[in-house]
């Protein structure tokens, strides 16, 4: 895995937490217990500090970054999709940012909320808790049923396992 202190800043890492060794984790970066930073992930704390909860999964090829002087925050227990775009924002715990979809600088995503994928949240847009938001620029389309809230935890469970167990006892290069 690439981590690289920058300014003095290390990023710090929780216990039983995965971080790909093609993913970039570089300067003030703090990820909490049993998370997964997956192959190819930017998680660039150069300008502002970059902090991720437990139990949270940044997939594939995301990027998350701040402004100077500012944070990008993620919660615990979230799920950023392959592909997607955090700048400067703050996403509440249990929520999911879909496939592709960019969160804009000072944009706040609440508990258990779902940005779809594709989406674009705008700088300064809020999206409230338990609600889905779609589309460019997104915009609330409907609530967050409890069904899904109880699949999805359950779900949260086997990505917990890929970061504690899978992926460190698994996971053999073989080039």
């Amino acid at each position: 895995m690439a981590i690289y202190e920058l300014r003095g800043h290390i990023p710090k890492m929780g216990e039983d937490t995965f971080i790909h060794e093609t993913a970039s984790v570089i300067g003030e970066v703090v990820i909490g217990d049993r998370s997964f930073v997956g192959p190819g992930a930017s998680v660039r704390g150069d300008f502002g500090g970059i902090i991720i909860g437990d139990e949270s999964f940044i997939e594939d090829n995301c990027v998350l970054h701040a402004k100077p002087d500012g944070d990008c925050v993620i919660g615990d227990h979230v799920t950023v999709g392959h592909g997607a775009i955090l700048h400067g924002c703050t996403v509440g715990d249990w929520a999911l940012i879909g496939m592709g979809a960019v969160v804009g600088q000072g944009a706040v995503i609440g508990e258990w909320a779902v940005i779809g994928e594709g989406a674009v949240v705008p700088q300064g847009k809020n999206i409230a808790a338990r609600k889905i938001a779609m589309g460019i620029p997104a915009k609330e389309v409907s609530d967050v049923k409890d069904e899904y809230i109880e699949r999805w935890t359950d779900y949260k469970g086997m990505y917990k396992d890929l970061a504690k167990d899978v992926y460190p006892n698994t996971l053999k290069r073989k080039d």
